[in-house]
């Protein structure tokens, strides 16, 4: 994948997390994971492919993840067929946190192996 796709990609995931959170529950996409798995593991993924796009703005970037994970906690208690909890951020905000330290650590080595 082209390095200029990332950014592309980076928000399209965050749309998705943001329609799956924030969309009716029957809208929900289902699988076999738990929920709480399936919130670490989305924002893992937006975070690690944030943290791969936009590697100089660290601090941008966890503004954005992790400041996503709490809005869009807080806009579900604005939906009727949802419902906003602390634990379901608090695993968030652990995905998003895990997925932009691993992009910054793969980002770091990559550097180093082109340089």
């Amino acid at each position: 994948m082209s390095l200029r796709l990332l950014p592309m990609l980076a928000w399209l995931l965050l749309a998705a997390v943001a329609f799956v959170t924030l969309a009716p529950i029957g809208l929900r996409p289902m699988s076999m994971f738990s929920p709480n798995v399936e919130r670490f593991v989305s924002f893992g993924v937006v975070g690690l492919a944030f943290a791969l796009a936009y590697p100089r703005h660290l601090w941008v970037i966890l503004a954005v993840v992790l400041g996503s994970a709490v809005v869009f906690e807080l806009l579900q208690l604005a939906v009727q067929s949802r419902h906003g909890r602390l634990l379901d951020v608090a695993v968030k905000l652990a995905g998003g946190g895990l997925g932009i330290a691993a992009g910054a650590v793969a980002d770091r080595i990559w550097r180093r192996r082109t340089a």
